[in-house]
């Protein structure tokens, strides 16, 4: 297993209690595209963000490379997300003076890499997504889905062991939205990336090896 989950809970304090998640246990396997799907309120986001590192769960276990990230430090965790995790979300969070080239670059120079390298592989990498011919656009000169786009190639360029994207389509008309559902499925089958998305779009099943159907904060299958 890439990513394994033992006994996570995440509950939000309040007058009353809100129980998001309530003991989940699965694993990934490394190059496995995973959905994780169900009713909106069904605790799908809430589980990609805890995986994610982008929220601590109340109790339980992700491990990962034979450690419990729960158990690391803020810094590590920021560490770990930049080296390790891969991120596409709803807004393509695209900063608007930056080229797509740019914004794709910008993890590998926090990173440290060299200037020549960094160009080299966001280059590398947008032309796997098919903008080649973009690197010099801003974001007000593409299309939703190129942005999208964009998005992934930064998510990707520093080879993350894991992308995580949370409903990665919902801004994009359906011809977009298929676009990215291809690429997804073209970058996890030709470069054996693993994939966890979360989606409500039942027609995203066709693209993905296995569903992850949650209800109520619960794995119901």
């Amino acid at each position: 297993m890439i990513i394994e989950v033992k006994n996570l809970k995440k509950t939000y304090e309040g007058r009353v209690p809100t129980h998001a998640l309530k003991n989940i246990n699965f694993g990934i396997k490394k190059g496995e595209f995973v959905a994780l799907m169900g009713r909106s309120g069904s605790g799908k986001s809430t589980l990609l963000h805890q995986l994610g590192l982008l929220d601590t769960p109340t109790s339980g276990e992700i491990i990962m490379n034979g450690n419990n990230l729960v158990l690391l430090d803020e810094k590590k965790k920021s560490e770990f997300r930049l080296k390790e995790l891969g991120y596409v979300f709803q807004s393509y969070a695209l900063l608007p003076e930056l080229t797509a080239l740019e914004s794709v670059y910008l993890p590998l120079m926090l990173l440290g890499v060299t200037k020549k390298e960094y160009i080299k592989k966001a280059s590398e990498m947008l032309d796997k997504v098919g903008l080649g011919d973009r690197l010099q656009h801003l974001p007000r000169e593409m299309s939703g889905g190129e942005q999208q786009r964009v998005a992934i190639a930064r998510a990707l360029v520093n080879s993350p062991a894991i992308l995580f994207a949370d409903e990665p389509t919902a801004n994009l008309d359906t011809e977009s939205s298929e676009v990215i559902l291809k690429l997804f499925k073209k970058l996890n089958k030709e470069i054996g990336q693993t994939i966890v998305m979360v989606t409500h779009e039942p027609d995203d099943k066709k693209y993905v090896d296995r569903v992850i159907w949650l209800k109520d904060g619960v794995i119901e299958s």
